[in-house]
């Protein structure tokens, strides 16, 4: 266990930064840390007068909003276990993670609980509206009762009244279970991920020591919440510094994306490839392929000046005032990755999963190598199961502060993925070289088996044909021992070049002949395939590919 305690993280950052802003629904409401410390003190009395005990488990749905933070704070700092279910989640599973979670107190979306059957959850004590965190439905007789009673009980706790000085709550140890995670997979319905206070803590502990934001900084959330990617470096970080943290409350498009950036100016940017791929084809790429000024940027001296005037451009769309841009959920394009690395423009890739609450390597712009995702955090061990890890593919194993207990109430599953010696097996496949920089090849459960026994990461083949203008998205099959790319046209582009169904695929044909050029026979695409919709995807927006294969 680290010494650092995560309760202490978020009763220190109140204490500290009492008067200041601390989150915002975009366009909305804004809570200061004393609003969010005045409401969790009345959710703890809640809690413990309804018979809500330490450790029991408490569910939350819902967009991102400043009344989600506050109740995934309320929760862990009383000591209870969060169950955080991302909101596209369907009614079925939203019923089966409350009752295999054993849930007693659902926090819910009003547009989300008129969904659900409260008959199909008979564990739940009580439902509280994310909107108005308000009671919904209640099996007990005394909530309301409770809820009236809150401002006197605040007072009896703290006659002196809320106040920096006076304001304190008991230390959870880092022991104990913080969260149980259901994320959706790549491979099919997921399982629980118990996270205990240190991991998370881990994380928070990293982030302060090597990401550069300063109380009072400004942050757009529009990761999703309910996921540990987001949840982490979006918010729980950012809290722990006394950071004001604005929530996109809606569905988190390029263009509201974009627009907030530009209106909140925010100091440090948390990304998926998803969007900074977007940005780079909607906007860069028509720009420097025309000429003249696609000639002028391979002249030297000349490229300089347009580099920077490129630079100006792109950081303007992400507000102009952040410091880097941290790209993680999935591999970035090498292509784009070197095209920003060329400009200067200070991004960085970081590597992590659910299973490590969820950082396993990062390292800053200025250290960063192309197509690494980074070093190992120094709370966690990481090594490649392969006799030559510098050169020969193997899976990525770690062990440490920040790796899960297990899966909740499925020891099979947690044996099969924590060894004996408390390695845990990620299921990504890569290589570290001499200085420490992670490379990762694949997913092991992705990887296609090539006709001489070859190793073929379909990643690599998607992100190039990623790049082309007519392709909004791809996924590598294999068909009959042969390589195929599924393609989603992008509507946008297609529409604008007036093209017919003929001309996309003689189109499509091109790039299949220009993309065979890139690897080694046995990866050759033999055919293009177009889908007529986009591929359904989890909350981090990777393809599910167990649906395509």
């Amino acid at each position: 266990m680290i010494k650092e305690n995560l309760s202490s993280y978020f009763l220190e950052a109140i204490k500290k930064n009492f008067d200041l802003p601390a989150i915002s629904d975009y366009g909305g409401k804004t809570l200061s840390y004393k609003e969010v410390g005045e409401a969790l003190q009345k959710f703890h009395i809640t809690f413990k007068k309804t018979g809500i005990k330490k450790g029991d488990k408490i569910a939350l749905i819902g967009k991102n909003s400043a009344n989600w933070g506050v109740a995934y704070l309320a929760v862990v700092t009383y000591g209870a276990v969060i169950v955080p279910i991302l909101p596209d989640f369907l009614v079925k599973d939203v019923h089966y993670i409350v009752n295999h979670s054993e849930s007693k107190v659902l926090f819910a979306a009003s547009s989300i609980w008129s969904k659900l059957d409260v008959e199909q959850m008979p564990d739940l004590k009580y439902v509280f509206g994310v909107e108005e965190l308000m009671p919904l439905y209640s099996r007990i007789e005394h909530l309301d009762e409770v809820i009236h009673s809150l401002n006197g009980w605040l007072k009896e706790k703290f006659p002196k009244g809320l106040t920096a000085e006076h304001y304190d709550f008991p230390l959870i140890n880092n022991s104990d279970l913080a969260e149980i995670s259901y994320t959706s997979g790549t491979t099919g319905f997921s399982k629980g991920v118990m996270l205990l206070h240190n991991s998370l803590a881990a994380n928070i502990r990293f982030a302060q020591n090597h990401m550069p934001l300063l109380p009072g900084d400004k942050i757009v959330s529009f990761l999703p919440l309910a996921h540990a990617y987001g949840l982490a470096f979006e918010f729980l970080f950012p809290f722990s510094l006394g950071c004001h943290i604005t929530f996109l409350t809606k569905t988190p498009t390029p263009a509201i994306i974009t627009k907030a950036f530009q209106e909140i100016r925010p100091r440090l940017i948390l990304s998926v490839p998803l969007v900074i791929e977007k940005i780079y084809k909607k906007r860069i790429l028509p720009v420097i392929r025309k000429a003249p000024l696609k000639y002028l940027l391979k002249t030297p001296g000349v490229n300089k000046l347009l580099y920077k005037k490129v630079l100006t451009s792109v950081s303007e769309g992400f507000g102009g005032n952040f410091t880097e841009v941290v790209v993680g959920g999935a591999a970035l394009s090498e292509e784009i990755e070197s095209f920003f690395k060329k400009i200067g423009f200070p991004i960085t890739v970081g590597y992590g999963m659910t299973e490590c609450g969820p950082l396993i390597s990062y390292v800053s712009p200025k250290e960063a190598k192309l197509g690494s995702c980074g070093k190992a955090v120094d709370s966690l061990e990481v090594r490649i199961d392969s006799e030559d890890p510098q050169h020969k593919v193997g899976e990525i194993l770690m062990k440490g502060e920040n790796v899960m207990v297990g899966y909740y109430k499925n020891k099979e599953a947690t044996d099969l993925a924590i060894d004996k010696d408390g390695w845990l097996h990620s299921g990504d496949l890569g290589i570290i070289d001499n200085e420490g920089f992670i490379f990762i090849k694949g997913r092991s459960k992705s990887m296609i088996l090539g006709p001489s026994g070859q190793n073929i990461y379909p990643e690599e083949i998607e992100a190039l044909i990623n790049n082309r203008a007519c392709v909004a998205e791809s996924l590598v099959v294999q068909r009959d021992e042969r390589i195929v790319a599924l393609i989603y046209p992008d509507e946008e582009v297609v529409k604008s070049m007036n093209m017919t169904q003929k001309e996309l695929e003689e189109k499509l044909e091109l790039y299949r002949k220009e993309l065979n050029g890139h690897f080694p026979s046995y990866m050759a695409v033999t055919r293009m395939v177009i889908h007529a919709e986009p591929f359904e995807k989890t909350p981090k927006q990777s393809i599910k590919r167990f649906l395509y294969q």
